[in-house]
């Protein structure tokens, strides 16, 4: 066995030397290229797939779950920025389940688990300061959920609990906040926080939760601020978001118009800001009605019987006929009396009329339509719009704006409308420079697609080249011609004795090739007894083979 390996090595190191360079070079990068090959799948089959366990970790929390892992024997990799952790993907599950066992991650701050373990003999005072430290952790963990938010800090101030409450004195919170990128919180997510920070304190209102940013940005506003600083502030962002309204509706439809960038649009609103409460009360003179009407009636009747006694002696003396006289009435008076009171109500008319601020109390308008230019280069020229295209052009942009134009501007709106060239050297420029980019590009492009692939043939073209000019090696196979050709007398068993056959001459050879027979076999050579008598080539090989082999 070792023999026929020994002569296997010397062998193959004989057609080695006997090889061209180029046939070496080939050789030689095909077996790297499949040694390479070989080891790329090896090692890929080979490899452990991890996965993520834990992303979005603040350092001393990735610090935390690093030191779980290392006591537990796990292995790991931190991802890029060192805030993601990647295992195993087969050990994800089982290794967060012992990390959650263990409280890990348990984010910036401390949470309500500071009231997992009982705390018997604590005064009212730490336990107070217990819950707002949890209160405080949980509201920084839920607000760096968020995606544009990193971390988060949130710090509440509780009233005392007293017998006296002074209303004055109420609950206020504030939001440090670190972003991820550079650019601001959008208002949404700053009113997100608001709410959410103030639906979690009792008694807490969303205009006293202040945010700030690590940029060192106030980010809420305080909507509800008495002051004179405060109503400035809201009533400017309220007047610059009406403007800003108000000229992108023009902007949009100039756009459709003159075309994207041929227009500027400005608004200036003046929004009426008081509130107004009046009651009116109006008398009508003529609409009388009754209110009370009263009638009373008296009716009396009343007689006197009075005698007639004549004065002196004899009116004092009691006879006969002064008896009869006194007995006899003298008036009779009857009475009826009639009452009537009536009382009017004059027709009243009362109104209540409140005005909210906010009403508009006068706009203005400003646009500056691009002039047209035709031509390129020294040939650009300016061709002004006609005044009816102008006025066409104003009378969109007021019914856009809701600016009253005529006789039916009583609020005193103004709108001007101006063709002017604009300054696009700039622009040009630009463009110029993307049309540049974009040809180099293009032609980078197909450089790529179809440049390497015709480098390939090229190179496959003079390979191909260099191993048809390379002389045909003669590999010694160590049999002679005479002897490899005496094989061919038709017997087929090795052993006759026919005269060698000549190679067929090709036409127009002289000198060995027409008359001479090589001492060894070329591939030429070989591939002819090949296709003449392959039985006898395979016998003769057997016997070379056998050759010097000791008889069993």
């Amino acid at each position: 066995m070792n023999l026929s390996l020994a002569r296997l090595a010397a062998q193959l190191a004989g057609i080695w030397k006997e090889l061209q360079w180029t046939q070496r070079l080939t050789l030689v990068a095909a077996g790297l290229l499949v040694i390479g090959g070989l080891a790329g799948v090896a090692l890929w089959s080979a490899r452990t797939p991890y996965a993520l366990l834990y992303g979005k970790l603040s350092d001393a929390e990735a610090a935390r779950v690093i030191n779980a892992l290392d006591e537990a024997k796990v292995p790991y990799r931190i991802g890029p920025g060192g805030n993601s952790i990647y295992v195993p993907a087969d050990q994800v599950h089982a290794v967060r389940m012992q990390l959650a066992g263990r409280g890990i991650p348990r984010g910036d701050g401390v949470g309500f688990e500071i009231f997992d373990k009982p705390n018997f003999g604590i005064s009212d005072f730490v336990q107070r300061a217990n819950y707002l430290r949890a209160l405080q952790g949980e509201l920084a963990r839920t607000i760096s959920q968020l995606d544009e938010v990193e971390s988060a800090r949130v710090m509440v101030v509780l009233p005392e609990n007293r017998l006296l409450l002074d209303r004055d004195k109420q609950p206020t919170a504030s939001v440090f906040v670190r972003l991820r990128g550079s650019g601001p919180l959008s208002p949404q997510a700053v009113q997100s926080i608001q709410f959410l920070v103030a639906n979690a304190v009792e008694g807490l209102k969303p205009n006293r939760v202040s945010v700030v940013d690590n940029f060192g940005n106030v980010l809420s506003g305080n909507s509800e601020d008495p002051s004179l600083s405060g109503l400035t502030a809201s009533q400017l962002a309220v007047r610059r978001e009406l403007e800003q309204y108000l000229a992108r509706k023009a902007q949009d439809i100039l756009d459709k118009v003159v075309g994207q960038g041929q227009a500027v649009v400005r608004v200036a609103a003046d929004i009426n800001f008081d509130t107004l409460t009046r009651t009116e009360e109006r008398y009508d003179p003529d609409g009388q009605v009754i209110k009370t009407q009263t009638k009373n009636e008296e009716n009396n009747d009343t007689v006197t019987s009075s005698p007639t006694v004549p004065v002196g002696v004899t009116a004092n003396t009691a006879t006969e006929t002064n008896t009869t006289t006194a007995a006899t009435p003298v008036t009779n008076t009857r009475n009826r009396k009639t009452t009537t009171t009536v009382e009017y109500e004059l027709g009243r008319t009362i109104s209540n009329l409140t005005q909210l601020a906010g009403g508009i109390k006068r706009l203005s308008a400003a646009v500056t339509v691009a002039a047209r230019v035709e031509g390129t280069g020294p040939d650009r020229k300016v061709v002004p719009r006609s005044p009816e295209e102008l006025e066409k052009i104003r009378r969109i942009v007021a019914g856009a704006l809701g600016i009253q134009l005529g006789t039916e501007n009583t609020r005193g709106d103004s709108l001007t409308v101006e063709e002017l060239p604009f300054e696009d050297t700039f622009g040009r420029d630009l463009v110029r420079e993307l049309e540049r980019q974009q040809r180099w590009e293009f032609w980078l492009s197909l450089v790529r697609q179809v440049g390497y692939p015709l480098l390939a043939v090229v190179a496959l073209l003079l390979l191909w080249r260099l191993l048809q000019k390379s002389a045909t090696p003669d590999i010694p196979l160590g049999v002679p011609v005479g002897q490899l050709l005496a094989h061919g007398n038709g017997n087929g068993n090795g052993h006759g004795h026919g005269q060698p056959r000549r190679r067929p001459v090709p036409a127009g050879a002289s000198g060995a090739e027409a008359g001479e027979t090589p001492d060894m076999v070329t591939l030429e050579v070989l591939n002819q007894l090949v296709r003449e008598n392959p039985v006898n080539l395979g016998q003769a090989l057997r016997d070379w083979m056998n050759k010097g082999r000791p008889q069993e």
